[in-house]
């Protein structure tokens, strides 16, 4: 019995033995649920170490261009997806437990046994994951702080400028290249090393890399400083192929920064080097951003957008001299000493840090030497001389082609921070035998203007206030001097602007040029004996009133000679020795009667008698038969041009009297039958191409001549009074409207048809002036088709009605007018009551992209109806201006519904419309101002809001809005007919200007809540009293920042605006009512009253206008100004 109880128990209990295991199992998981829960989490720590250690070493193959194998690639992938299901399990554990459903045994169960799996899994992957066949060392990229030191950086206006530009196009798509261009020590090497730390933080890349480059670059040496911030070894031999692995590993590592530092060649393949090309690049998000100092580097790498870094401003310039000069300048001398030297650096970072580091622990007494011979061009004996000079003289040598390098060097004849006037220019250069290659002057001034183009881009010119002119800094004059001083067949004596008051002692006979420009000399050498001289510029000396017989004596090889702005009255006898002289200025020679000496000068090819006060032109001038230009423009005196003179000057190629004589062909008084110069005479001219000219009256010009002329380029001013020179309006051959300019006071019917063919159908620019019978424009383009005009201007034609009346015409129909037309201006027109009568045929004025109007009273309806606005389908720039009675600007009544008009205007101003209602009557659907940029809008009395909810849809791009001087606005968006508040977002707008609008009281009609302008960054504020500020309503993901005189609280909290002014006393706060002091208070905690005004008009017109003024501060006095109430008693101020 026992032994088959025995026989039975032994199957029982393996039985049981076999149905306990999963219920152990299962026990386990619910009873170590959390014990699982923290083991999962370690195995999935470890297996991702894992996974991070084999992603290194397979970024380290790849960076070597060795390709990974696939059984590890797989391994990756399958080790992820583990990750991320087990994370999973570890999040549902996390939320039961929140929701305390953690005692529920049957979801333990479930969570418990997938828990286990996990773990299984992660553990099977671990083992499978002993990879033993990769054995690649790791070559880690170098870190861009180690490589790229920015310590002491200190970014400076100009600086910042630059930068931000940089970061803006590093965010742009679109752009793969950026080209930062400057002068040699500006700082461009230290700012984009800033540039790529900051953008490595930023996370806009995860690599930068940078290279520098010589005049002589060593490309396997570039790839080499590449290809080591990359970790990449390169192993190959040739260029080549270190090229192919350099430009493969960027493409693999993506999202990489590479700076090309100091470029000079502009023959550079970035693809030779290993750089990808731009569609390469936008496929791996990576830029290239290089630094040069010529311009045209930028153009040839082909640089999507090109950044100028600026010099420091004066300002900025001393902080940093200062600085760096490591000391303080205790007395008010040494200061000034101190101040002189840092001026002479021109804002240049390393110049002005050697001179600084040079001087610092000097005495006063080296520091004004320093300063002098900084002064006088001459560079100081600095222990550090070439840190501060060598980047300058690297500039020059680098130019290419000596006429480069001559005509830097003469820019140095011109005075120190003096503007340069590129004719001048163009004057001394040719005078000098430059750019003789050409065929024309005009083809030689091109070729000139392609030099200062590449010197501006070289960094040794820069542009001056006016495009007429040039500058040059400081310290690059001082190089150019120094240069032509001591190279051989240069030695310039360059003292101009020196104030001398005597001929300098130290003039050499070896000289080949000598500026005394702007000085004092009363006295000339009795003779100057400079063989070698070519140049001499002795202009603008006021106190120069006579020249010695003797002096030009011994200068047989002068070619430029500049007398301008001297007071002598007349031109020594060995001026006619001067055989070779091939430029002369007499500018402004006011005591300058006679000028018959120069007859003699038969090699003289460019003669400048501007603004003089001669009453003849001699007729020895026609003996000047080389001469190929004569400028006598802004001579008001001048009486007489005897005939026969200028038609001798047969190789005459430009001719300007501007200004001057106009009255061909009169008689001349007291000389018998001897007439002026007739027109004719200059149409005979067969070289002639530039010609500006004023003539008295269109009887002047001849109905028939010999010879019809081929002007090229002209400004003919056909008007009765003479003009001075300086008034002289419309004239600059620069522009593409100058080059071919007809000012008049008729009509073209009144012109000879061959003046008509030659220069009125030819014209770029036509203005109608004062022009007596001009009814109709359309008329004029009916009779000589003005194909070619780009510019009209019409102007105090009073007799005119409408503009274009295309009914009252005979042009053929259907035939476009005015096709080519850019621009057109129509002010001070009296009767004017419409721009447009009738259909013009579609095409018309479909090129105009700038509409001015201005002061024509008459209109009272709409500027722009409907017939006229869908032809303006590239207007881009519209302006309105003094009109007395317009009640709106765009009438779209009469457009097709389907019709959208000015979706290419990009400015707007509307000024002075005080009878204004709205900018636009009409459905609003036509309205497509996507482009619009910029809007202003000024004394506009009636207007109440700017724009409807529905208008204000398609501002996307509106960025700029400035409001003034509107007494009755007051919303900027106001709502729209029929419809409910929506959201008005207004994406670009960056600066919004609100000035004296006394009833403003909110953006938008609507809730605050339903604006956004998420880039607003500037908020302007003048006297808006009932306007509650707060800038939260922008909604503006940038902070606002508020002019600074204005003393608002900004944020949750909304007071009434006020403005604070500094001033001496109360009575001094003008701005421009008038106030009457009507008490104050005591202010508890303050040592100053309150003192209260009210407008004077308050009793006669009832003026409810008040203010109150608090001073709060003594040194320097400062008010705080609070508004209250409108001003109703009309006396506005006279705001400039």
């Amino acid at each position: 019995m026992a032994e088959i109880v025995s026989g039975l128990a032994s199957p029982i209990v393996q039985l049981g033995e076999w149905l306990w295991i999963p219920v152990k199992r299962g026990l386990s998981y619910m009873i170590h649920y959390k014990k699982n829960i923290q083991s999962l989490k370690l195995q999935v720590g470890k297996l991702e170490a894992m996974k991070n250690g084999y992603q290194e070493i397979v970024r380290a193959v790849q960076t070597n261009g060795k390709d990974v194998k696939p059984e590890i690639q797989i391994w990756l992938q399958d080790a992820n997806k583990a990750i991320a299901d087990a994370t999973q399990l570890n999040n549902e554990a996390e939320e039961a437990a929140k929701n305390c459903i953690t005692g529920n045994l049957r979801w333990r169960y479930s969570l418990g046994k997938k828990v286990m799996k996990k773990k299984v899994a992660l553990n099977k992957l671990q083992e499978e994951g002993k990879f033993e066949s990769i054995s690649v060392p790791v070559m880690r990229p170098i870190e861009i702080e180690s490589t790229m030191s920015t310590n002491g950086f200190q970014a400076f206006a100009a600086t910042r400028q630059a930068m931000d530009q940089v970061m803006k196009a590093l965010k742009d798509d679109k752009v793969t290249v950026i080209g930062v261009y400057g002068m040699g020590g500006v700082g461009k090497t230290t700012m984009v090393k800033n540039v790529g730390v900051q953008a490595c933080k930023d996370g806009l890349f995860d690599h930068v890399i940078m290279a520098v480059f010589t005049q002589n670059p060593n490309l396997m040496k570039i790839q080499g400083q590449l290809s080591d911030m990359l970790g990449l070894k390169l192993q190959e031999e040739t260029e080549l192929g270190r090229a192919c692995r350099l430009r493969n590993r960027i493409q693999r590592a993506k999202r990489t920064l590479i700076i090309l530092d100091d470029i000079w060649n502009t023959l550079l393949d970035l693809i030779s080097i290993g750089i990808p090309n731009h569609t390469e690049l936008q496929g791996c998000n990576s830029k290239v951003l290089l630094t040069t100092r010529r311009l045209n580097v930028c153009h040839a790498m082909e640089s999507h957008v090109k950044i100028p870094l600026n010099v420091l401003s004066e300002g900025d310039s001393w902080n940093l001299f200062v600085k760096k000069a490591g000391r303080s300048f205790e007395s008010a001398a040494f200061n000034n000493i101190a101040r002189k030297v840092a001026r002479e650096c021109a804002g240049l970072p390393i110049a002005l840090i050697a001179v600084a580091r040079a001087l610092g622990d000097k005495d006063i007494d080296e520091w004004k030497e320093a300063a002098r011979q900084l002064e006088m061009s001459r560079p100081a004996n600095l222990e550090d001389e070439g840190d501060v000079l060598r980047c300058i003289k690297l500039s020059y040598d680098y130019l290419k082609g000596e006429d480069a390098k001559s005509c830097f060097l003469l820019c140095s004849l011109f005075p120190e921070d003096g503007k340069i006037p590129i004719q001048d220019l163009f004057n001394y250069w040719f005078g000098n035998g430059l750019f003789r290659d050409g065929k024309t002057l005009e083809e030689a001034r091109a070729r000139a203007h392609s030099v200062i183009k590449y010197l501006k881009a070289s960094s040794l010119l820069l542009d001056g206030e006016r495009k007429e002119y040039v500058r040059m800094h400081d310290v690059i004059r001082d190089m150019a001097i120094s240069i032509a001083y001591s190279e051989q067949g240069h030695e310039f004596l360059v003292k101009a602007g020196w104030e001398l008051e005597d001929w300098p002692n130290d003039v050499d006979e070896g000289c080949s040029a000598i500026s005394l420009k702007s000085n004092c000399i009363c006295k000339l050498p009795e003779e100057l004996v400079c063989p070698r001289l070519r140049i001499l510029v002795i202009d603008d000396n006021l106190k120069l009133k006579k020249i010695s017989e003797a002096f030009f004596r011994s200068l047989n090889a002068l070619r430029v000679l500049d007398l301008s702005s001297t007071c002598i009255s007349s031109l020594p006898s060995s001026l006619n020795l001067l055989t070779n002289l091939q430029t002369l200025h007499l500018d402004s020679c006011w005591s300058l009667k006679d000028i018959s000496v120069l007859r003699e000068l038969t090699k003289l090819e460019i003669l400048s008698l501007k603004d003089s006060r001669f009453e003849e032109l001699p007729k020895e001038i026609g003996n000047l038969a080389s001469l190929r230009l004569l400028d006598f423009a802004g001579n008001t005196m001048i009486q007489r041009v005897p005939s026969n003179v200028i038609s001798r000057l047969s190789r005459l190629e430009e001719l300007y009297m501007q200004g001057s004589f106009g009255n061909f062909g009169s008689r001349i008084e007291g000389a018998g039958e001897e007439t002026n110069v007739g027109f004719n005479e200059l149409t005979c001219l067969s070289y002639l191409s530039n010609l500006t000219v004023q003539i008295h009256s269109a009887e002047c010009i001849p109905e028939n001549v010999g010879f019809h002329p081929n002007w090229e380029k002209f400004y003919i001013l056909i008007k009765s009074q003479t003009i001075p020179l300086h008034k002289v309006e419309y004239y600059d051959f620069s522009t593409s409207y100058g080059s071919r300019i007809l000012a008049l006071d008729t009509t073209i019917n009144n012109l000879p048809s061959w003046f008509n063919s030659a220069v009125t159908e030819r014209a770029k620019k036509i203005v109608y002036k004062e022009c007596r019978g001009l009814i109709n424009i359309i008329e004029e383009y009916a009779i000589e088709r003005l194909h070619e005009l780009m510019s009209l201007h019409v102007e105090s034609c009073h007799q005119m009605r409408s503009l274009m009346n295309y009914t009252a015409t005979n042009l053929v129909p259907n035939k476009l007018v005015f096709k080519n037309l850019e621009e057109l201006c129509v002010s001070n027109m009296n009767e004017l009551k419409e721009l447009c009568v009738g259909d013009l045929p579609d095409g018309s004025l479909g090129n105009l992209t700038l509409l001015e109007v201005k002061k024509c009273h008459a209109f009272a309806n709409a500027l722009l109806q409907s017939n006229l606005l869908e032809k303006l389908e590239s207007l881009e720039v519209l302006i309105v201006d003094g009109m007395k009675s317009l009640e709106y600007v765009f009438q779209s009544d009469g457009l097709k519904p389907e019709q959208t008009v000015m979706g290419k205007c990009r400015e707007m101003k509307l000024e002075d419309l005080p009878a204004l209602r709205n900018i636009w009557n009409g459905p609003a659907q036509h309205a497509t101002f996507h482009n619009l940029k910029i809007l202003t809008v000024a004394w506009c009395m009636k207007l109440k809001n700017i724009f409807t909810a529905d208008m204000s849809r398609c501002l996307s791009q509106l960025e700029e809005l400035w409001l003034s001087e509107c007494d009755c606005l007051e919303t900027i968006i106001g709502p729209s007919e029929g419809t409910l508040n929506s959201k008005i977002i207004l994406p670009q707008l960056n600066y919004l200007s609100l000035q004296c609008l006394p009833r403003f009281k909110s953006f938008y009609s609507g809730a605050s809540t339903d604006v956004e302008c998420p880039s607003m960054e500037h908020l302007y504020v003048h006297y808006c009293p009932e306007y509650l500020i707060s800038t939260s309503d922008f909604n503006s993901r940038k902070e606002v920042q508020v002019n600074a005189d204005q003393q608002v609280l900004f944020g949750p909290r909304k007071i009434k605006a006020s403005y604070s002014m500094t001033r001496e006393t109360p009575t001094l706060i003008d701005d421009g009512y008038a106030w009457k002091n009507c008490g104050q208070d005591e202010i508890p905690g303050s040592d100053h009253p309150r003192i209260y005004y009210r407008c004077i008009h308050k009793f006669n017109n009832d003026c409810q206008a008040t203010k109150e003024v608090q001073k709060f501060r003594d040194d320097p006095p400062m008010y705080e100004t609070t508004y209250f109430g409108i001003h109703t008693c009309r006396a506005r101020p006279n705001y400039i």
